[in-house]
């Protein structure tokens, strides 16, 4: 069955601010999640990208194009009332972290993992203190219990929940606890952890081609991933002298 089409019902966006936040007003009035909570956002540049996105519907409204929207439902109606759960399952991802796990084969992919996620492992012992196992083709591997038990308490650190809701957004999306934090902790930008996250991919790619149905769901997924890396932008902690 085909999903309700939703008509657009408003005319004006703004954004104003109250103790929820910035809040999207539709015509005056402030905006509401599935759930009847305020429709927010942590920050102005946040609530404006929100706004754009309300602002930009036509006659229908398209959830699917609405990345922060959806971001904001979730971090709002679920993550915010289940804070240790989420973190306890972006931490789960470290067990079994892409970085860690290495082709056998070819030469070309070996040293591309290599050069990316060699420095993605120096990030962990450097700055969060883990030390990674690493593992070759479809073996699993362990991590210790200390090294899980550092990527734990660096989720544990983040106390926003919109910032939850984005990194779990990305590490979900990429399969890599580590990559999620290495962008919180401004280790690497947005579009190098993208890169990163499809070294796999990308030489899929230079072997057989660009498949259209693949390159399409590519692209919906780095919209999505683009809206999180905004969010983790804004609410990250700033390095010293910045």
């Amino acid at each position: 069955m085909r999903a309700a089409v939703i008509r657009r019902f408003y005319k004006t966006v703004e954004v104003g601010q109250t103790l929820d936040g910035f809040v999207l007003e539709l015509d005056g009035r402030p905006a509401r999640t599935p759930k009847k909570r305020p429709l927010a956002m942590p920050t102005p540049t946040l609530a404006a990208s929100l706004a754009a996105e309300w602002d930009g519907q036509g006659e229908a409204i398209k959830p699917a194009d609405m990345p922060f929207t959806r971001l904001a439902n979730a971090a709002i109606d679920g993550v915010a009332d289940t804070m240790d759960e989420t973190r306890a399952t972006l931490a789960a991802y470290a067990q079994s972290d892409l970085a860690c796990f290495r082709a056998e084969a070819p030469d070309e992919l070996i040293a591309a993992q290599a050069l990316g996620y060699d420095r993605v492992l120096a990030f962990a012992q450097e700055r969060l203190g883990a030390r990674f196992v690493l593992g070759r083709g479809i073996i699993p591997v362990l991590q210790t219990p200390e090294t899980l038990a550092t990527v734990r308490q660096a989720f544990d650190a983040i106390a926003s929940p919109f910032a939850l809701t984005a990194l779990h957004t990305l590490v979900s999306m990429t399969g890599s606890a580590l990559l999620g934090l290495s962008l919180w902790e401004r280790a690497f930008d947005a579009e190098h952890v993208w890169r990163l996250a499809h070294i796999d991919e990308d030489h899929q790619i230079a072997l057989w081609g660009v498949d259209d149905e693949a390159a399409a769901r590519r692209a919906l997924h780095k919209r999505d991933f683009d809206a999180a890396a905004k969010v983790i932008d804004a609410l990250a902690p700033k390095a010293p002298g910045n």
